[in-house]
């Protein structure tokens, strides 16, 4: 029996908690989430920076998001979403879904809500001398006082990273006198009414937010220094190169020139942060990358300590529970690792890989086109478990090139996966 600690209860800790908690022949599993209740950033709540536990808001969802994936390739392969929705669906929907999920494999009975990690110590653990851990924890309401500590063979941390917001050290930035918010804090585009807006940066949030924006905006401008997107865009949304520098009321753009804006909102991405991991210096974060870790989960000096969820621009819950099965599987011994220099190699042959491709440092666990799917086959291989099915990784990438090609009206369309194959309906 092995004692396995569960931090954060969003979609990927749901995940880990529910395969934990159906071998209790093996594991002893206790789920932590500082909220009040389980769902993680599709928890949706109109308040910003902190909420009434003086706890910083985790969520970045905004009122009027739908999913850019259809629901069809975002659920846990064994559990559906109703089939009553359409594909592309609220973000209220995908909070249900994970709190039906919650629900119907009984793990609320595992979870300790609002509460939240102070620190967690490596020990040595009775279970063959390895790596265990002291974990310290206390109830966020003000008047909590007093922490717990309790000690685990094992971790799983899936405290998500879309909560800390990264926003880039431009020239003058300080000297601009309009507005300026990360898309963290952006919940509704009605205070942007008749405005001119600049949204830094083209990833799938910076362009749902733009789109967004441009409903009540006077002008919408999508700064970033990608290849332009090729879609048709609304008649006030306009394409243009990355920020260069600001001056008190003009935006300097990279090819020479200027918008006089309203409100600038980067959309430029979030950081890995593990506040609760600071005493365990074997942890490294630089560069936007999360080191060492092998198959972008296990902990090469500490294997007992797994991440889920690092890995990004992927197929998220199904990755996610390829990723547990993984930690399970080693976790249990049915599956060997290698040894710390094997999984060392590994690590350096995939970054170089990427640099290879033209590939940033900050990209070093990014999954893009067939990356994905050569990394599922790889760790579900490992595993001995099976991969996400052929059906999904279809529609997957068929949306992918919809949403290029028309991000205006793809999510009109509804799908259907029967006999591993998809059809729209």
């Amino acid at each position: 029996m092995k004692n396995v600690a569960v931090i954060g209860l969003g979609a990927a800790g749901l995940c880990a908690l529910r395969h934990l908690t159906a071998r209790p022949n093996l594991f002893r599993a206790v789920g932590f989430e500082q909220s009040s209740q389980v769902g993680g950033t599709w928890v949706y709540t109109p308040d910003v920076h902190t909420d009434k536990n003086g706890i910083t808001i985790h969520s970045s969802m905004y009122q009027n998001l739908r999913t850019n994936l259809p629901k069809e390739v975002m659920a846990f392969p064994d559990f559906n979403f109703q089939k009553s929705l359409p594909s592309f669906i609220e973000h209220h929907h995908v909070k249900d879904y994970l709190q039906d999920y919650a629900n119907h494999f009984d793990l609320m009975k595992h979870a300790k809500l609002e509460t939240q990690i102070q620190h967690v110590e490596p020990r040595r653990s009775a279970n063959a001398g390895s790596v265990g851990w002291r974990i310290t924890y206390k109830k966020v309401q003000p008047s909590a006082v007093v922490a717990e500590t309790e000690d685990f063979d094992a971790i799983i941390v899936c405290n998500g990273h879309y909560s800390v917001p990264n926003i880039p050290n431009c020239l003058g930035l300080d000297s601009f006198k309009g507005n300026t918010m990360h898309s963290h804090d952006y919940r509704s585009p009605k205070s942007f009414t008749g405005k001119t807006i600049l949204c830094l940066g083209a990833g799938a949030s910076g362009i749902d937010i733009a789109l967004d924006l441009s409903t009540v905006a006077k002008k919408v401008y999508l700064s970033h220094n990608k290849a332009k997107l090729t879609s048709e865009l609304p008649p006030n949304l306009i394409q243009t190169a990355g920020i260069d520098h600001f001056s008190e009321k003009i935006v300097h753009l990279k090819d020479g020139s200027e918008v006089e804006v309203d409100s600038v909102m980067f959309c430029t991405g979030y950081k890995y942060t593990f506040p609760f991991l600071k005493q365990f210096s074997d942890l490294k974060i630089f560069d936007g990358r999360v080191y060492p870790l092998f198959k972008h989960i296990v902990h090469v000096s500490a294997p007992s300590l797994n991440f889920v969820g690092i890995a990004n621009k992927i197929c998220p819950f199904p990755t996610f529970h390829c990723q547990v099965q993984f930690i399970l599987a080693h976790i249990d011994g049915s599956m060997k690792l290698p040894t710390k220099e094997q999984m060392l190699k590994d690590i350096e042959k995939d970054y170089v890989s990427r640099k290879m491709k033209g590939m940033p440092p900050r990209h070093a666990h990014m999954m893009v086109g067939q990356m994905q799917w050569d990394y599922n086959d790889d760790i579900t291989t490992l595993a001995k478990i099976p991969p996400i099915s052929t059906a999904v990784r279809s529609l997957f990438d068929k949306i992918h090139y919809t949403r290029t090609e028309n991000l205006l009206t793809y999510k009109n369309y509804n799908y259907d996966i029967t006999n591993n194959s998809y059809t729209e309906i």
